[in-house]
């Protein structure tokens, strides 16, 4: 069982602010009972939410400073909806839905987890889960938007090195952040 203070947690390469699936599986399978409750946008999933989709994929591109990025990323959409007297959905059960697509899909425990939101009316939006924590007798889910970055900003900031504004005119041959 995982520590109350999440130690045992290792956040997704790139991003020490991401969890992994393996990582969110690892924690639910000591709470299969307890409700899974997801907050986004200062409030909580409805009752109702449904896992509508889960999906994988591997991602190959350029960033702004012509460096090759590649990386995997699994998408889990939830339908923020509320049906009648339900309530949220325990922990085990969504773990027994991860576990199902597992056996029609490829899912890499360490890959990038993002988590799509939408009411069925608004569009979907992107989030990345915090550590999950146990509230009120349920595990809860932080859930917060996936802002957009400089990867070549951030790699200079990793290395303590102060970055160059991105939107500089380039100099000479060198491309933007280059």
């Amino acid at each position: 069982m995982l520590a109350s203070d999440n130690r045992e947690f290792e956040p997704a390469t790139g991003d020490p602010e991401d969890i992994t699936i393996a990582g969110l599986l690892g924690f639910l399978a000591g709470h299969e009972d307890r409700q899974l409750v997801f907050f986004h946008d200062g409030r909580s999933v409805k009752p109702g939410y449904h896992v509508t989709e889960v999906k994988a994929g591997t991602f190959a591109a350029l960033d702004c400073g012509a460096n090759p990025e590649a990386w995997a990323e699994i998408f889990i959409q939830l339908w923020d909806v509320d049906e009648g007297d339900r309530m949220h959905m325990p922990a085990g059960k969504f773990s027994a839905i991860i576990r199902k697509v597992t056996e029609h899909v490829d899912l890499d425990p360490s890959a990038r987890l993002t988590f799509e939101v939408s009411d069925g009316v608004r569009p979907i939006a992107l989030y990345r889960a915090a550590l999950p924590q146990l509230a009120d007798g349920a595990v809860h889910v932080d859930l917060s938007p996936r802002p957009a970055s400089c990867k070549p900003r951030d790699r200079w900031q990793e290395e303590g090195r102060k970055p160059k504004a991105c939107c500089e005119p380039p100099v000479g041959s060198q491309p933007c952040c280059g």
